[in-house]
């Protein structure tokens, strides 16, 4: 899988990240700083939601020190359903319920190990499509296309 990743300052999380999506396969798209180096969030948050957005990736994850400006910035990319995530199942649910397809992650609460159980649900789940949910996931695409 294609995945655009993004974060505005490259702590140690970042690396365990790019670790997992190595030995997983997944070809891998980063748009972030080097370490000793930011970014502006709300700048990584568009490019790596342009990328889901535009297919030129399947999926994608920012990070940032509380998660919700890259959640916030990403979801304003149309077609970006991103979701802050700070455990499994919210992830899992983020998948199964929302057809999320940006994962972001709060870098100053996420440890490793929670990281690595968050993307195996985030990978593992799949969306469900039902009439509820996809009704749902109507009204934010009559959103995404300006229809209130």
């Amino acid at each position: 899988m294609r995945i655009a990743i993004g974060w505005d300052e490259h702590l140690p999380i970042v690396d365990r990240l790019l670790a997992y999506l190595t030995e997983h396969g997944h070809e891998i798209q980063s748009f972030g700083p080097p370490v000793g180096e930011t970014w502006q969030w709300s700048a990584v948050a568009r490019d790596t939601a342009r990328a889901v957005a535009h297919g030129d990736a399947d999926e994608g994850i920012l990070l940032c020190w509380t998660g919700t400006g890259v959640s916030i910035a990403a979801n304003k990319v149309r077609g970006i359903r991103a979701a802050l995530c700070a455990d499994a199942e919210t992830a899992r649910g983020a998948r199964k319920w929302n057809n999320a397809n940006v994962l972001c992650l709060a870098m100053r609460l996420t440890s490793e190990p929670v990281a690595v159980e968050i993307l195996d649900a985030w990978f593992g789940t799949l969306y469900q499509p039902n009439p509820q949910d996809d009704a749902c996931l109507q009204v934010i695409e009559d959103l995404d296309l300006g229809k209130e």
